[in-house]
């Protein structure tokens, strides 16, 4: 579920992977879903899309900012699993990282198709706190808007999609280093850009560093 601007800037212990995370799938059981898979076996299949389809919805809908086409999309990724999988080798990258990939790829065609404008910004949850919640979340989607890409997508797949640092890395194929980077820099950014919207009273208290 989409987080609001308190809880997308709690605290840096739990935003950068030290507390928090949320549960993955084994990777022994994932792999051996990724070798059933490729050999035609539904089951494998199933258990990925049990495993990931939810994470895949949440990036997808970062990118369209529509429920039901985010769900579309997803189903469109799993449909054609069977074959792309074949594409798919566990020494190159997990497949967390890969599934995360083609979920971009088919995000963005779809957006192409429909000559729709990216701008990857976070669609906030209606949480039926009326005209409030509804100022918090456009002042939310607003400041993402201003965040560079990379910083933008990083705060989307942390926050968001629920990846770890290392999980990030890997799926935008960049150090952890520097993941860490822009997603501190994200979130300074995104915390000056909210105070100067006036949203300044949403933001949990002040992290050091």
């Amino acid at each position: 579920m989409a987080q609001g601007p308190s809880q997308l800037l709690a605290d840096d212990r739990k935003a950068d992977g030290s507390s928090g995370e949320q549960q993955r799938p084994d990777t022994q059981l994932v792999q051996a879903a990724v070798k059933r898979a490729k050999q035609g076996d539904m089951e494998g299949l199933h258990f990925l899309y049990v495993s990931y389809a939810a994470d895949v919805q949440r990036f997808v809908n970062s990118f369209v900012h529509d429920q039901h086409e985010a769900e579309d999309i997803t189903q469109n990724v799993f449909a054609k699993l069977m074959t792309a999988i074949g594409k798919y080798e566990q020494r190159d990258v997990p497949f967390t990282a890969w599934i995360l990939r083609v979920a971009r790829n088919a995000a963005l065609d779809h957006m192409r198709a429909r000559r729709a404008i990216p701008t990857e910004e976070v669609r906030v949850a209606d949480t039926g706190q009326a005209q409030i919640g509804q100022e918090r979340g456009h002042d939310l989607r607003h400041a993402l808007e201003l965040l560079p890409d990379d910083q933008r997508e990083v705060l989307v797949l942390r926050h968001i999609v629920g990846l770890s640092p290392t999980e990030i890395a890997e799926t935008l194929d960049k150090t952890e280093s520097s993941i860490h980077g822009l997603h501190h820099r994200g979130r300074r950014a995104l915390k000056a850009s909210l105070s100067h919207l006036g949203a300044a009273p949403v933001i949990g208290p002040a992290v050091a560093g």
